[in-house]
């Protein structure tokens, strides 16, 4: 008598469709990096920009996680959001003091070992985080990784300006900074779900990739030689080799002209006599260097517009998850979809500003690397509005959306344009002087944020708790926060407002910079 076949079992048939599954996934994510790395020229290129934005992802990710673990840090180490704020402000704070002497390494030192060593740093500060034993230990462990955390910004800048052409330095920018959002969004996510088992193995889970980038930038990223005389051609398959052949050079072996110094001459554009550089960069005093970026009138302008457009975002960024839960009434999943969305649209802002910034400039408006930031900001003060006083997650989201994209999408251009106005040998030094305005201005963020939101909920109290749906966010901190961000909106106006000033200036301050780097650059250049 025969006996039927026994039917598979159900852990047999879901075992099956997760390998199935597992394939799909693995065939959808080598079709997306195939085309990421057409897009970008070639995997050398995809490389360099991969590395570069998880750099700043995971700077990014650390500053977001004590917004996103700040509900289960107020309850465990019974603090408030002036302490929240202060976690927050102090890593930005003695970053800002520890970026110049970084910014005078950048310039004369190995660049790629020096990003390397400080990032295996970070990782060893978080785990430190995790392990404190109260918020003063915490807040220690904050100062540590804020003095490892200075390099990021003044060793990108410079290594993205030696690597790749000005023609396209706003898509590659918007490449990197995608890292940037991406952080930003794990910080919440991946934290702030991680929180709901301790916040302490929030910061564990941030810590352990630090260790495997700094590896991959010891050993895969090449030092390219200075003044771009080694840039990534696209095409380029091996990185060490792609990037000593030389790159982006004229006739003569000398470096090609920037096209954005290119397209002001050829329109005619005088340099100012006074500000043209005739020695050496590396030859001047750490004074000397910073009195001469100072002086240049469209590098003050973008320092102002891009230390206000960060004062908003981390004050943003430290308060959404309070804020959302308390003013939307809704829990952590929610949450997590919410900055999902955002973060998507601040990505597609990020990507499409740099490419449409760079066709505009390869057509000769090299002046939309600064029209096209002011027009995201302003933009953005206007879509913010609604999104801030709706009083449910649809439709507010879709302005939000919209705010997110615009506020993004002014730092790729703007970030390109600080370097089409400064000499190659001044990159490192000048992103410091940057960096130092920026880091204080997102170490105020948070702190005015906290403070102007506790007076707001001191006159208009409402001290009834949401419940534990919502984290025991009350009602009476969002709407403090909620008034705090519609007030401080105005940091954004005046980013819009400094970056249409300097439609005065880019021009001219871009052709000093050619002007500078073909005296340096001549063997015959007096001494000046």
């Amino acid at each position: 008598m025969s006996t039927p076949e026994n039917p598979r079992s159900g852990h047999d048939i879901a075992a099956e469709v997760g390998r199935a599954s597992w394939r799909v996934v693995r065939w959808l994510a080598a079709l997306l990096r195939g085309r990421v790395v057409d897009a970008v020229g070639g995997p050398a290129r995809a490389r360099v920009i991969t590395l570069f934005a998880c750099v700043l992802a995971l700077s990014s990710a650390d500053t977001a996680t004590i917004g996103s673990v700040a509900p289960q840090l107020e309850r465990s180490l019974h603090i408030g959001n002036f302490d929240i704020a202060l976690l927050s402000s102090v890593t930005l704070l003695i970053g800002g003091l520890f970026v110049i002497p970084f910014g005078m390494l950048v310039d004369r030192t190995r660049r790629v070992p020096m990003l390397a060593v400080t990032v295996v740093l970070w990782s060893v500060a978080s785990l430190f985080s995790a392990f404190a034993g109260g918020f003063s230990t915490l807040l220690l462990t904050r100062l540590l990784m804020g003095a490892v955390t200075a390099s990021a910004g003044p060793a990108i800048a410079s290594l993205t300006g030696d690597y790749f052409p000005s023609r396209e330095r706003g898509r590659i920018y918007g490449y990197i900074l995608g890292g940037e959002v991406a952080g930003t969004a794990i910080g919440f996510t991946v934290s702030g779900l991680a929180a709901e088992i301790s916040w302490r193995v929030a910061f564990v889970l941030l810590a352990i990739p630090g260790f495997y980038l700094a590896r991959a930038l010891w050993r895969t990223l090449p030092e390219p030689r200075r003044g771009g005389q080694s840039r990534l051609a696209p095409g380029v398959v091996d990185l060490r080799a792609g990037h000593d052949g030389g790159g982006d050079a004229d006739d003569d072996g000398s470096p090609a002209e920037e096209l954005a110094h290119e397209a002001v001459r050829e329109r005619g554009v005088a340099p100012d006599p006074q500000l043209v550089l005739r020695r050496d960069p590396n030859a001047m005093s750490p004074i000397a260097a910073v009195r001469y970026i100072l002086s240049i009138p469209t590098n003050m302008l973008l320092i102002a517009s891009s230390a206000l457009g960060y004062f908003f975002f981390s004050g943003l960024v430290t308060f959404m998850v309070v804020f959302m839960k308390g003013h939307y009434h809704i829990g952590q999943a929610e949450v997590s979809l919410v900055l999902l969305l955002l973060v998507i649209a601040a990505v597609i802002g990020t990507l499409v500003s740099g490419r449409v910034t760079d066709s505009m400039v390869r057509r000769g408006l090299v002046e939309a690397r600064v029209w096209v930031p002011a027009g995201c900001y302003l933009g953005a003060v206007v879509l913010f509005i609604p999104g801030i006083l709706g009083t449910h997650p649809t439709p507010a989201i879709w302005f939000d959306m919209g705010g997110a994209a615009l506020l993004s999408a002014a730092n790729p251009p703007l970030d390109a344009a600080r370097l089409d106005i400064m000499p190659a040998g001044l990159w490192g030094r000048a992103e410091s002087v940057r960096t130092l305005a920026r880091s204080f201005s997102q170490a105020l963020g948070p702190l005015l944020f906290s403070l102007l939101a506790d007076l707001i909920e001191g006159i208009v109290p409402k001290p009834a708790p949401i419940g534990t749906h919502t984290g025991g966010v009350s009602s009476g901190s969002a709407t403090g926060l909620e008034f705090s961000f519609l007030i401080l909106l105005v940091a954004l106006g005046g980013a819009g407002w400094f970056m249409l000033r300097a439609r005065h200036t880019y021009l001219r301050d871009v052709a000093t910079a050619g002007a500078s780097q073909a005296q340096v650059a001549s063997p015959t250049a007096p001494a000046r």
